[in-house]
């Protein structure tokens, strides 16, 4: 019952967060932390960029909580079609609006109930797979696993365990806790999941879905993941 209410919630806190969710990943307002960390965050990004563009030409790529386009737009830079699903109309809304593509598909959908129906060239998700439950994690891998062609690739992106990643009102905490509180700028307040993965666990996951995995991190906010189906 109490994973239910917190993924019900979670939903609740995106939807709520959808015209401020770009402050976090620009560091504004409450997540500006200083010229020194800001910077820090922005060249690691860029790294996480390159990282998306080494993936070549894509023909069909599925986009897993999509977001306000952030990481859409940078798929668009490499895809010939998109398909982004969020369980969120308002972020979908922003995302449409800030690209206005006429290649990417938008499908609303609760990623927990989600069935894969196609197989695509390349699964992306970033900042997601740590608010799935880890009791849900291995079987949502393996939907992903099916969404993938053979000879195709998996790639996630998410966060590392570091205090200045979050909001300065945040309180971020290293103990295996995984329903912590999250704040808006009105100072609502929501429960939602968040895992911190450590590379081995990434790959040991990745592994067990059955992909090939190489697992990297960024020297202070980031961890990502390339998997590829090779049967």
């Amino acid at each position: 019952m109490m994973k239910d209410n917190i993924l019900q919630q979670q939903i609740e806190y995106y939807r709520a967060r959808a015209n401020e969710y770009d402050e976090w990943f620009y560091r504004i307002g409450r997540y500006d932390r200083g010229e020194e960390n800001n910077q820090r965050w922005f060249n690691e990004i860029a790294v996480l960029q390159r990282a998306v563009q080494q993936n070549g030409n894509i023909n069909n790529v599925l986009e897993l909580a999509s977001g306000t386009g952030i990481w859409t737009q940078e798929l668009l830079k490499i895809s010939n079609k998109i398909t982004a699903l969020d369980a969120s109309e308002e972020v979908i809304a922003i995302n449409r609006s800030k690209l206005n593509s006429p290649i990417i598909e938008y499908r609303q959908l609760d990623l927990f109930t989600w069935q894969p129906d196609t197989e695509y060239d390349l699964v992306f998700f970033a900042f997601w797979l740590s608010h799935i439950p880890p009791i849900l994690v291995d079987s949502f891998l393996a939907k992903v696993y099916q969404s993938v062609c053979i000879g195709g690739q998996v790639f996630i992106i998410d966060s590392r365990f570091e205090p200045t990643s979050t909001a300065n009102n945040h309180i971020l905490e290293n103990d295996e806790y995984i329903y912590i509180t999250r704040k808006l700028n009105n100072n609502q307040e929501y429960q939602i999941v968040k895992v911190f993965y450590q590379p081995d666990e990434l790959q040991e996951k990745l592994n067990k879905a059955g992909f090939q995995a190489d697992v990297k991190v960024t020297d202070k906010y980031f961890i990502y993941a390339y998997g590829k189906k090779v049967e």
